[in-house]
């Protein structure tokens, strides 16, 4: 058990060591286009919902 745990752990940190990790102007990139793309999606559905409920109140 204590060997597999063992081995687990190490091949692990191998494959860590494989990664190809992004760099600062990558992740700044991309995290500019998640914000961007939530405050679209974000104004888009507050449209929808508000078109939706005067829809509702001229129904009701």
């Amino acid at each position: 058990m204590i060997e597999k745990v063992t081995r687990f752990f190490r091949e692990v940190r191998s494959e860590m060591k494989s990664v190809t990790w992004p760099s600062k102007a990558d992740l700044k990139e991309g995290t500019i286009v998640v914000v961007v793309m939530s405050a679209i999606v974000a104004i888009f559905l507050s449209m929808v919902d508000y078109g939706f409920r005067n829809l509702i109140e001229l129904l009701f």
